[in-house]
């Protein structure tokens, strides 16, 4: 496949200070892709790597119109984790320096976690260690059938603690348990059967005619209630359906119907048309 870098279409908000090894391409249909730009590495990252990540992630925050966001890695390959150099540099931090080393990558990953679109891994060849976890911090993954994956942490010594939270959540924490404990390598169908990946394609084209099926998909849904839609599972999951989370639901739609979005999604329903956003 070609480098899309080369060639982008439309940028989310002002990418000048991106940094060349993130890159944002968007398209008129709400649809973004974050493209890790390391391929002399297999897309592993750094310490700049991380900074652009967390940066590129932000900026979506706060981006009008976006429905999803992919994250993929040039050149067919995802992420191979943390760069190795890299992590030779840990050796001769104290605890302090690695702590704030460590802190840089769970904010990064919070980030990409409370991005209020519908995120996406697009997953070829390696996603090992923290490239892992980055597709575990997504909300759905596609993979080609011949991607890799690996908890390998424990097999340096290291447990992939800033990882954790997202892919215990993907997970749950028996199968987490055996992944981190063993370190083993894993493909895409089994990486189907644990939970980590939605669906497996054989080639790049089935796998972008997929991506191009979900910007379709989401094409009539209302940007802004698509992010309280997974505030509502990430805010009410493992909740008591008690009293209280009975009255929060009620005010959280009671929000939405006088809501801008909402008055004028049901209105166009009514007169049989297409909502503002969707034409």
């Amino acid at each position: 496949m070609t480098n899309p870098i080369a060639d982008p279409i439309v940028e989310v908000n002002d990418t000048e200070t991106m940094t060349p090894l993130v890159h944002i391409e968007s398209t008129l249909a709400g649809a973004v892709t974050v493209w890790i730009n390391r391929p002399e590495r297999k897309n592993a990252f750094d310490a700049e790597t991380i900074s652009g990540l967390r940066q590129a992630f932000e900026t979506l925050h706060g981006a009008e119109g976006v429905r999803i966001v992919f994250l993929r890695g040039v050149s067919g390959m995802f992420s191979a984790g943390a760069d190795l150099d890299w992590m030779a540099g840990s050796i001769e931090q104290d605890e302090d320096d690695n702590r704030a080393d460590a802190l840089e990558l769970a904010h990064m990953l919070k980030a990409l976690h409370d991005i209020p679109a519908l995120t996406v891994a697009l997953v070829e060849g390696p996603a090992f260690g923290g490239g892992a976890g980055l597709v575990a911090a997504c909300d759905h993954a596609l993979a080609l059938v011949d991607a890799q994956f690996s908890f390998s942490e424990v097999k340096l010594g290291l447990t992939p603690a800033t990882i954790s939270p997202y892919v215990i959540q993907a997970l749950g924490p028996r199968t987490t348990k055996l992944l981190f404990a063993t370190g083993r390598v894993f493909d895409a169908d089994d990486a189907w059967g644990f939970g980590l990946v939605d669906e497996v394609y054989e080639d790049v084209a089935s796998l972008e005619a997929a991506r191009d099926a979900l910007i379709e998909e989401m094409a009539p849904c209302a940007p802004g209630a698509i992010g309280d839609a997974k505030a509502l599972v990430n805010d009410f999951a493992g909740q008591k359906i008690d009293k209280g989370l009975i009255e929060e639901s009620a005010k959280r739609i009671a929000r939405h119907r006088v809501s801008e979005e909402g008055q004028e999604g049901v209105r166009a329903f009514l007169a049989r048309r297409k909502p503002s956003w969707a034409e």
